[in-house]
């Protein structure tokens, strides 16, 4: 049987043991608990929501083998453009090390050479861009030292940007969770760890390299990342899920196999996918208000939300809305016209303000009808009334005054 077979096979049997509503509805999941896993150190987290949906022992500072290549990725992609290109240097890999096979003073693009950091790890592909991109190795190591501590991530240090044991080379499930959402916000990095394979095009000659994560392309719900593994590390992974709009980042250090490593990274991300739906709070055709036009007491004008509002929430979540409308409006008004809003909130955060709109024109009231408008309202009626029989009764009594003068 193949790593690939027995590993479908593992899954299998663990989903299989898992509730079974949990594996099919994603809303009796979400009532599920945390999955058990092997990893001595993991993390799942939600980016959209920044909740920690799982955690154990994330903060421990432990080697991390090649996810330190997440770091070598972030300070190549926010220092050189994807179109220059590198000559390669010369790397003494040991047998077991995953490598690219460049040859020294082979030319090849960034682009490609990214690609196979991250999909293929090779790790004559890291030295060639730390020295592109830097000049030497240890001066992009302090690169990535100072980009870690810019991002926060405490209980990270580099001492090489391959990943391999080495004193002071070291992160933790918690800041490898912190870069990977931060470089998920960039397009070129989220579409190659997704990648079941890449065909290379610079160089000496093309490449095809496929990724060393077995999850992607294989299942899904898996967008990446990045896999790991040395005698310090164990086996590491840092995984990415998404479905019907949700994602979702792993981490797990320390498995004792990869497919222990690939099973729990499994778990972690369908247990997370559960946990959100993805859900319009404002529809741009729900009527919000209606305002009373003015002088026209009669007609209402429907108040409408400029736009949808998409927001993931947990599953049980709500969205509040706090609608600000006029009560009354005063033509002429074009249908559209911004005359309130709506605020959004999510947990007593403000997480959006939309304009409210006229769902149609509002007229403008001319002066004849606004005098006949205040002639036949009911109040004023009574009033005329009340005024004229005053006159009328005032006018008799005078008349019989006068009448009793005379007489």
């Amino acid at each position: 049987m193949t790593r690939r077979g027995a590993l479908a096979a593992l899954l299998a049997c663990a989903l299989a043991a898992s509730p079974a509503a949990a594996a099919q509805d994603p809303s009796a999941a979400a009532t599920a608990a945390p999955p058990a896993i092997a990893a001595p150190e993991a993390i799942l987290v939600a980016p959209d929501t920044d909740d920690v949906l799982y955690r154990r022992d994330a903060d421990a500072e432990r080697p991390v083998a090649s996810t330190t290549k997440l770091m070598t990725a972030l300070v190549v992609l926010e220092r050189v453009s994807l179109d220059d290109v590198f000559t390669a240097v010369p790397y003494s890999a040991a047998a077991a090390e995953s490598r690219l096979g460049l040859h020294g003073g082979e030319r090849m693009s960034v682009r490609d050479l990214l690609r196979a950091l991250l999909i293929e790890s090779a790790n004559d592909a890291a030295q060639t861009l730390a020295v592109g991109a830097a000049g030497s190795v240890e001066a992009f190591v302090d690169e990535m030292n100072g980009r870690a501590a810019q991002l926060g991530l405490r209980h990270t240090h580099y001492a090489n940007p391959v990943g391999l044991d080495e004193p002071g080379n070291y992160s933790s499930a918690a800041d490898l969770a912190t870069l990977a959402i931060r470089l998920r916000r960039s397009a070129f990095f989220r579409a190659t760890v997704a990648m079941p394979r890449a065909r290379l095009t610079t160089g000496d000659h093309p490449r095809v390299i496929s990724n060393r994560d077995d999850l992607v392309g294989n299942y899904r719900i898996v967008t990446g990342i990045k896999t790991g593994h040395t005698n310090s590390a164990g086996y590491v992974l840092v995984g990415s899920g998404a479905r019907a709009g949700v994602s979702v980042v792993s981490v797990v250090i320390g498995d004792p196999s990869e497919t222990a490593r690939d099973a729990d990274t499994l778990a972690l991300l369908r247990y997370g996918l559960a946990q959100y739906r993805r859900v319009p709070v404002l529809r741009r055709d729900r009527v919000l208000a209606r305002a009373r036009v003015r002088h026209r007491d009669q007609d209402r004008i429907e108040l409408i939300p400029a736009r949808t509002v998409f927001r993931i929430l947990r599953r049980g979540e709500n969205a509040a809305l706090d609608v600000h409308a006029p009560r009354r409006l005063e033509g002429p008004l074009p249908a559209g016209a911004a005359v309130g809003s709506v605020i959004v909130r999510v947990r007593g955060r403000v997480v959006d303000r939309v304009p409210l709109l006229t769902a149609a024109p509002v007229p403008k009231v001319g002066v004849g009808e606004r005098t006949l408008n205040f002639l036949v309202k009911p109040g004023t009626l009574a009033v005329l009334v009340s005024v004229a029989a005053g006159g009328v009764g005032v006018a008799v009594l005078r008349r019989r005054r006068r009448a009793t003068a005379q007489a």
